[in-house]
């Protein structure tokens, strides 16, 4: 099993499974599948999301901050949802539930990236800007997956849909992806607009 998945706060799995645990919750939900899904809903693969923000000194070289955590939510046979926990005052919290195209996406980049021989951290890396995410694979599997930026030989992969012109869920070295990210990105200070849900 080449992905080491680090493990999410206890607090914040605890509030993603009490939301699932909560027909309120799941019936306000605006996601059609989790609503309609059929037997039990379990969350897996909990992945640290990292926003790509300008935050280095000279306001241009980027640098990542932990947005959220995210689990994929499971039926019987896939993926149907995801829930994203944001850190509050008094800890991870359960955030919202959404589906839509990155949660099939998301699936199988991890699916192809288990099939890899090499040994990897999985997170994801969301770049606002471009509104673009990417599964990003980083190599120190005992890393802290709250904190770091990309290293030149992890792999990111943009997840579908991906922006013009980069080739979803086709793996690049982040010191050949990340130079193509920074020169579309508008040069200026503060952090990246927008979000991919």
């Amino acid at each position: 099993m080449p992905l080491h998945v680090p493990p999410a706060p206890a607090p914040a799995l605890r509030s993603v499974l009490a939301a699932l645990g909560s027909p309120t919750a799941v019936r306000e939900a605006r996601t059609p599948a989790l609503r309609s899904a059929q037997g039990p809903l379990s969350p897996e693969h909990p992945l640290p999301v990292h926003v790509l923000d300008r935050g280095g000194p000279d306001g241009l070289t980027p640098t990542t901050r932990l947005a959220a955590w995210r689990f994929q939510i499971r039926g019987a046979e896939r993926a149907v949802a995801a829930a994203d926990t944001m850190l509050t005052p008094d800890g991870w919290t359960f955030s919202h539930f959404f589906e839509g195209p990155y949660v099939a996406s998301t699936e199988l980049a991890l699916r192809r990236a288990e099939a890899a021989s090499t040994h990897y951290q999985p997170r994801l890396l969301s770049i606002p800007e471009l509104y673009m995410l990417a599964l990003w694979l980083h190599e120190d599997t005992e890393a802290d997956a709250s904190t770091g930026s990309p290293a030149p030989a992890d792999l990111l992969v943009p997840l579908a849909p991906a922006p013009p012109g980069i080739a979803a869920h086709r793996p690049h070295q982040v010191a050949e992806l990340l130079p193509v990210i920074t020169t579309r990105i508008t040069p200026g200070p503060g952090p990246l607009l927008g979000s991919p849900a």
